[in-house]
């Protein structure tokens, strides 16, 4: 199986992915269970700074609908519907995770209930839509194309089952990861397998093979480039943004990076291995932006502009949305700054977060990419 297809899986199979299996996935420590923590849990700033561009946007494509996709908690909804509520007629969330979707409905109606009436829920697009879209984190989890390198040629990389029980298509020889220790256990476990890709099927970039070290792994990403397509195709005028952690195609595919960007997340740890406790952690992979570009140009889409999440924020009025927190207790100031550190911080969410935008429409000056834009590394 296509490691692409078992990501898919591992995610979203109805009842036993990651996402569809009704526990709790997003929070903001492993005391609560969860997994990982996004910015919109972090602080309500975060939101509120983001709505400022999304009204900005709003106005100058002439509509008055936010589109959410994969919202989680509902935590940024919760934040943006508190901000944009009398501007917009309607908030479309589209999630696919039912459990999600109810507990968002839950959210909203207790911090919102007189909002709550705008808010619809879908879990596939219409042919035609208009609007403005945001996307906190949501290419990252699109399943990816794995590919290996062998010195000689690039492989697809797949899962296979190896052990006694799994049946004659198994061959765990073949498997990068098969050690002796790992034969001799009985228990049939999922094991990488690669086999040769079609020809003239590589990494999306125009670095030579002969660059790359033999076991160099990285990832392609059709599914979130065809995601991003279909948007722009969809879309009759509007604006979208895009937050999410990734690099430039000459970063992403950079010879260096010999093991790629997929990552998995349990309990606030990181670890590199998606093939055990399948369904019970998160399987994430970094974006290539230059891709998505590539993908919403090609659509029809114009590029509003590539910024870190740091400096989107800034431009967006982050600093002055702190200082407007001078009157809360000292406690509720010390937890914003410490959020706004998370947010800005290099070392932290501020340079490994990017943000792009894209317009359908007249081409506008989005405040978020006023200083600090990066379109020209794509």
């Amino acid at each position: 199986m296509r490691f692409e297809r078992f990501m898919e899986l591992a995610l979203y199979a109805p009842g036993l992915g990651y996402y569809s299996g009704g526990r709790r996935v997003i929070g903001t420590g492993p005391q609560d269970g969860s997994d990982f923590v996004t910015a919109p849990e972090l602080t309500p700033l975060f939101g509120q700074v983001v709505a400022t561009q999304l009204r900005q946007a709003l106005d100058a494509t002439g509509t008055n609908e936010i589109w959410e996709f994969g919202a989680g908690t509902g935590a940024l909804a919760e934040q943006l519907l508190g901000e944009l509520g009398e501007r917009i007629a309607r908030y479309t969330i589209v999630d696919l995770s039912g459990t999600l979707r109810d507990r968002q409905h839950q959210r909203l109606q207790k911090e919102h209930p007189s909002l709550v009436h705008k808010v619809v829920w879908a879990d596939s697009l219409p042919n035609a839509l208009e609007g403005v879209i945001v996307g906190n984190e949501v290419l990252d989890a699109m399943p990816v194309h794995l590919m290996s390198w062998d010195g000689e040629r690039w492989l697809e990389r797949g899962v296979g089952l190896a052990g006694p029980e799994a049946g004659p298509e198994a061959a765990p020889e073949t498997a990068p990861d098969a050690t002796p220790d790992a034969a001799a256990d009985t228990s049939p476990r999922f094991v990488w397998l690669d086999r040769p890709a079609p020809e003239g099927v590589r990494p999306p970039t125009e670095r030579a093979d002969g660059e790359y070290v033999p076991g160099t792994v990285t990832e392609t990403h059709g599914q979130a480039e065809a995601f991003v397509a279909t948007l722009a195709e969809r879309m009759t005028r509007g604006a979208a943004f895009f937050l999410d952690y990734g690099f430039p195609e000459g970063e992403y595919y950079h010879p260096q990076r010999t093991g790629g960007t997929l990552m998995c997340h349990h309990l606030h740890q990181s670890d590199p291995d998606p093939l055990v406790k399948v369904g019970e952690k998160d399987i994430t992979s970094h974006v290539n932006f230059t891709g998505i570009a590539l993908a919403g140009q090609e659509a029809g889409w114009e590029v509003l502009g590539y910024a870190s999440q740091g400096r989107f924020l800034t431009n967006c009025g982050l600093g002055e949305a702190l200082a407007r927190t001078g009157e809360a207790s000292t406690a509720e100031q010390f937890k914003a700054r410490g959020a706004m550190q998370m947010l800005l911080a290099e070392h932290e969410m501020g340079e490994l977060f990017k943000v792009i935008g894209f317009v359908k429409g007249p081409w506008f000056e989005a405040i978020g990419f006023a200083h600090g834009d990066r379109t020209h590394t794509l």
